[in-house]
This record gives C-alpha cells, structure tokens and sequence, in this order.
C-alpha cells in the first residue's frame, strides 16, 4: 500500500531556522499543525501539537481502524536548505516497543488513514502541488539521502 507522500509547496516554511528546532532546517512544524487543525476539522481525534524529530515532525492521530502517526519533513533540492525542495509525509501505524522493532509501523495501516490525509490534501485549495504517493520501502532505495538524514 502506497503510504508515503511527497508534494510541493510554498506555502509553508523552508527558509527560516527557529530557535525551537532540534537542527537547523528541521522545518515540518507549520505543515503538521496546518494537518492537525484539519483533521480536527473532520471530526479526527488529533495531537494538540506536533512534536519534534531531529529531521523534522510527527503528530498522531485515531480513527476507527486504528491509532496512527504522521511523519513530516523537508528535502531540499540541494544541500541550499533555501531551494525548493520536496515535502516528505509518511503514515505509520501506531504500536508497542517490541512490534515496532519488528516493522509493526509499517503493517496494519488502514486505507482509511492514507484516504484522510490525501484527502486534505487534494482539498488544500492550491496549497499544495504535485503530490504523489508511493510505496515506503521503494521510495526509501530510491531516496538515499533523506532515508540517511532520517537515521
């Protein structure tokens, strides 16, 4: 199942280090509370706020299938953290320590959970460009550069 989404905007923040991120360039705190406020929007039982990850941010969610996290985080085009770059958004399965070792994130997403975010993203009126989804593991022997910057 298709569960990582790559799309393009300006309208969210890729130039501007704040003082609260972990690294410089983790940018991703405007597209998950623009995300968390339109979940909520639809009735979604959401984080208040996101929280940080050294590449970039994380908020989870639940619906009726089940409890579930979105990732969210920045590639530049270039090392240029101010080039235009590509938003990098995948859905995870929330789970136990020990299932999570085992790829249990990555199993027992519902296509409710991808259908929601598409969905306000498809909707975003013109916020958002050129999304594709894609197969994790795929993208991830394709994209070498963010998975090593997610390690």
């Amino acid at each position: 199942m298709k569960t990582l989404i790559t799309f393009e905007s300006s309208a969210f923040n890729t130039t501007e280090s704040k003082d609260y991120f972990i690294n410089p360039g983790c940018f991703g705190d405007d597209v998950a509370k623009w995300l968390i406020d339109e979940l909520k929007s639809k009735g979604v039982e959401v984080d208040k706020e996101p929280s940080q990850e050294d590449f970039g941010w994380y908020f989870n969610f639940n619906l009726p299938e089940g409890r579930y996290c979105f990732v969210i985080g920045f590639k530049p085009e270039s090392d240029n953290v101010k080039s235009r770059g590509t938003w990098v958004g995948w859905l995870e399965h929330k789970c136990g320590f020990i299932s999570s070792v085992f790829g249990g994130r990555k199993r027992g997403i519902s296509q409710k959970a991808v259908e929601i975010i598409n969905q306000i993203m498809m909707t975003s009126q013109n916020k958002i460009e050129n999304i594709i989804w894609h197969i994790q593991n795929d993208f991830d022997k394709t994209s070498e550069d963010f998975v090593n910057k997610k390690s």
